[in-house]
């Protein structure tokens, strides 16, 4: 069996599952957030009743990201829902906006908090929830029906999915990240090319990449349809996840005879800066065939492109530039926010590199990536053509349905900024990075 097959048929009892079957998985962790919670947690009352108690309140982990730092009252209102329903059910993983406990997008914080544990299953009412499968668990997105449900009973009727796999072999160029990478596959399969299947990325350019550049592969597979992302785990998953938690957990790996829907194979060593132009991730172009292209804004940020790990790389190229693009920094998690303040590069923090750049510096939030009311941070609220790190570049997806967003890696966008025009950041970064 595939590596998504085994964790199924150990999460549903059996010894082995097959694709195309369906069975009963229990839940190691239900995620929710404050767009889908507050309707997940009406259909639960309403189906189980409103003095009903959830199935394990330890297993459900409820993180506000989406709508937070705005005046409007429907997303002030879904707030004060979870909120209630959190001291209801005395929820202890219930992360309050204006708290000491607030994290930040949900798919960064799960990992920092040590909620992705290997070999575990991993439920979400947000389509990026496939962000775990980097390490190494079933991880997938779910609609709010389906997670009143599991609120309730701890299970959830699930379909094996075929695997895809991709190997890239070799060592990755130093000004390529794993943004670029998943652009590639997703430009080559298309946006329905892996539709409820399990999207598998293998190989010793994808083991070489730290824990953040494997959570940026897995991030997009829903933007290839995919069912779920996942990289079978080693050494440094393990040593990731002991650093947050002393839960305990049991990895498991592909089977020697594993049968694959496909393999596609990459050499690292060709691979080539890409973004996706507007208005679909899988209307790729190389930068170079892009090159030049009039831009108006800058954004570097969301659970793609706003870990700690893409505010370095965007910095490296930053620093001592004056930028031509109105940019917008945005931190996924206060963590990453509070690390901004701490890591330097060449003697100055990235806090520091970035506003000596006049870049607009926001809290730690989902904020534009997903639009939002019209007083959201970096929201594009024109006709704005905005390169930006993040996962989705559909009409309207950051604000007004006029703007068009070109997708890419941070160091395509840092090198960007300072031209005002898709640039190739092999222009900015030295031969070994």
């Amino acid at each position: 069996m595939t590596l998504t097959e085994k964790i199924l048929a150990r999460a549903s009892g059996k010894t082995a599952v097959t694709p195309g079957e369906n069975v009963w998985v229990d839940t190691d962790v239900l995620l929710t957030h404050d767009v889908c919670g507050p309707p997940a947690i009406g259909i639960f009352k309403r189906e189980f009743g409103q003095n009903a108690a959830v199935w394990d309140k330890k297993k459900l982990v409820i993180i506000p990201d989406h709508y937070i730092f705005t005046k409007d009252t429907y997303a002030n209102r879904n707030i004060d829902v979870l909120r209630a329903f959190a001291s209801e059910q005395q929820l202890p993983y219930y992360y309050d906006v204006g708290t000491e406990q607030y994290k930040g997008v949900c798919h960064v914080a799960m990992p920092e908090l040590g909620f992705t544990r290997p070999g575990e299953v991993l439920f979400g009412t947000d389509s990026h929830t496939c962000t775990a499968g980097a390490f190494g668990q079933f991880a997938t997105g779910i609609g709010n029906t389906d997670a009143a449900f599991i609120m309730g009973t701890g299970k959830l009727w699930v379909k094996v999915p075929e695997t895809m796999k991709f190997i890239f072999e070799g060592e990755i160029p130093p000004y390529i990240m794993a943004k670029d990478l998943i652009l590639q596959i997703i430009g080559d399969i298309g946006v329905d090319g892996a539709t409820y299947r399990a999207m598998e990325f293998a190989g010793d350019g994808v083991m070489r990449m730290d824990m953040e550049g494997r959570m940026t592969l897995t991030n997009m597979v829903i933007e290839a349809g995919g069912k779920n992302g996942v990289i079978e785990p080693d050494e440094t998953t393990f040593a990731y996840v002991r650093e947050r938690t002393d839960h305990s957990f049991e990895p498991v790996f592909n089977g020697r005879n594993a049968k694959y829907h496909s393999v596609r194979v990459y050499n690292s060593g060709e691979l080539e800066p890409m973004v996706a132009k507007p208005h679909s991730p899988d209307n790729k172009a190389t930068v170079s065939e892009v090159k030049g292209t009039r831009l108006t804004r800058a954004y570097i940020g969301s659970c793609t492109g706003g870990k700690i790990s893409d505010f370095e790389a965007a910095a490296r190229i930053i620093k001592g530039n004056e930028l031509k693009l109105e940019t917008y920094v945005v931190p996924a998690t206060t963590e990453v926010r509070r690390q901004l303040r701490e890591i330097t590069f060449d003697g100055q923090t990235l806090w520091d590199i970035f506003e000596d750049a006049s870049c607009h510096m926001g809290e730690a939030s989902c904020a534009a990536c997903l639009g939002g009311p019209s007083d959201t941070f970096g929201r594009l609220n024109e006709e704005e053509i905005c390169i930006s790190t993040t996962n989705r570049n559909f009409p309207g997806r950051m604000g007004s349905k006029k703007s068009q967003v070109y997708l890419a890696s941070p160091y395509t966008v840092a090198a960007s900024a300072i031209t005002g025009v898709i640039t190739d950041p092999r222009e900015y970064l030295p031969v070994t990075v």
